[in-house]
Formats: C-alpha cells, structure tokens, sequence
C-alpha cells in the first residue's frame, strides 16, 4: 500500500512509519522540518525507492496540494492518509494568548481538515482510500489546563465521524483514533506545567508501539469510524462527556492523582 503520514520525523508519527515500512508498504513521510525529516530517513537506511520526504506545513492548502501531487507523480494512488501531527501547550484560558488559540485550531483542526478534503477527492477518484485521524481521549472528555488541545481534539473527532459518514457511500473510510496519553515527546513537554497535571492520571502511559500495533492490526483492516486506547479510560472518557457535572465533580480527585504521578513521571 501507499501511505502518506504526517509529523513522521518523531513520536507516535515515526514509530508509525517504521512498522509500515517493515511491513513493505510504500511511505511519504512529511513534516514541517524538512532536515529533522532528512536526518531520520539517512539514520533508518530506507530504501529510496519505497520512501518518500516532504516538507509540509499542515496549515497550508497549497503545501496539502503539492505533497499530494508528489505521491501521485510517484505512485498514481494513494491508500492511505495516516494525519498524526499535531500540538499541545498546556494553559489555563485566562493565561494563553490568541496565537495559543490559532496555534492549536490551525495544526490540530483546520491542518488536518484540508488534508482530508485533499486526500478525499483524491480517492472518490481513484475508486477509494482509507483517512486515518489522530485524536486523543481529550476529545471524548473536556480536559482542564489544556482546555485549547481538548477543545481541537473535539474538533477532530466531530469532523472525522461527520465526514466518515459523508464518505462511506463513495468508499472512502474515515477512522478515528483517540488515545490515552502516549509517552512521547508531547508528554515530556507536559511533565513541567502543573495545569497539565490531569494528563498524567492514568493508570500507566501507552507505548507508541502499542497505538501503531493497534492501528495497522486493527484499524486499517476493518476500518471503524472509532477506536478508543485503551477501551476502559475511552468508556470513562464518554461518561465523563456524556455526564459533564459528574466529570466536574472527579477533575479535583483526578487532577491530585495526576499532579503525584507528574512528580516521578522520567521524561524519555
């Protein structure tokens, strides 16, 4: 298969492209920084023929458009469009700024939104294609002190099970997956801002290995228009958003388990 995966230079992004390249698949790895990108790919020793890079800003509708010119010069098809980028700064609202504010609506939302829309006429097309969209469980519960990433995680959830329904009858599947917390990069940076503490009340942290296992063994074979990681926190989640009083009244106790693990959390 042919696979486009953005923010693929780091965190869940990378690990995602290194199992579909194990798995034979063709790769177009993009990412805002073109040298991060270059550097990983001369690290891996992929095969050129099999991987493709790419500079893309995410915000741009003219970038969405070239890059995927690129994989169709290439490959004439696209099957997948794997949209994993994405931003979090942690902030009470009174404090962020209204860059904060587009910062999160423009890469989190609207970046993805266009490469759907790109990619979507693309596959109608071609006869079908498969959009995979990262979201996260702060966009099944509201989440305090990073209210601005919950808020855009909303988006993409709302957006992902609206146009999956558009898209179905034309054979394009849209899925959404929604993680716990994943220990990357964007949870090291959480580790120091104590409004993000609520982040860290699970149990334990996925592995990114974990998330990627799940969407190759079970999101791009059967193509659900959700998936929750993992299915407890996901189900505590959806009651927590279904029973918004009830989610304010746990955020204190939540949020004081959270700021405990915060403390010992060791950034990787």
């Amino acid at each position: 298969m042919n696979i486009l995966i953005t923010g693929a230079s780091g965190g869940l992004g990378k690990n995602i492209a290194e199992k579909a390249y194990a798995l034979g698949h063709n790769i177009l790895l993009t990412n805002l920084n073109e040298k991060a990108l270059k550097d990983y790919i001369t690290k891996q020793k992929f095969d050129k023929n099999r991987v493709l890079i790419s500079k893309l800003d995410i915000t741009s509708p003219s970038d969405w458009k070239k890059v995927m010119d690129l994989a169709y010069k290439k490959w004439g098809k696209l099957d997948i469009l794997m949209n994993v980028a994405g931003y979090l700064l942690p902030g009470y609202i009174e404090n962020v700024s209204p860059k904060d504010i587009d910062r999160h609506i423009d890469i989190n939302a609207k970046g993805l939104m266009y490469g759907t829309r790109e990619a979507s006429i693309r596959m109608i097309a071609q006869g079908g294609g498969h959009i995979i969209n990262i979201a996260s469980l702060a966009g099944v519960a509201p989440i305090p002190g990073i209210s601005l990433y919950s808020t855009s995680k909303f988006a993409v959830r709302g957006f992902s099970l609206a146009v999956a329904q558009e898209l179905r009858p034309k054979k394009v599947f849209v899925s959404v997956v929604c993680p716990d917390a994943i220990q990357t990069p964007m949870l090291d940076l959480q580790k120091d801002y104590e409004e993000a503490s609520m982040t860290f009340s699970g149990n334990r942290y996925l592995k990114t290995e974990e998330v990627t296992d799940i969407i190759f063994n079970k999101v791009i074979p059967n193509k659900p228009m959700e998936v929750l990681i993992p299915g407890s926190r996901g189900f505590l989640a959806k009651v927590g958003s279904f029973l918004p009083g009830l989610n304010a009244l746990l955020s204190p106790s939540l949020m004081g388990k959270g700021k405990k693990k915060q403390k010992v959390y060791k950034k990787n």
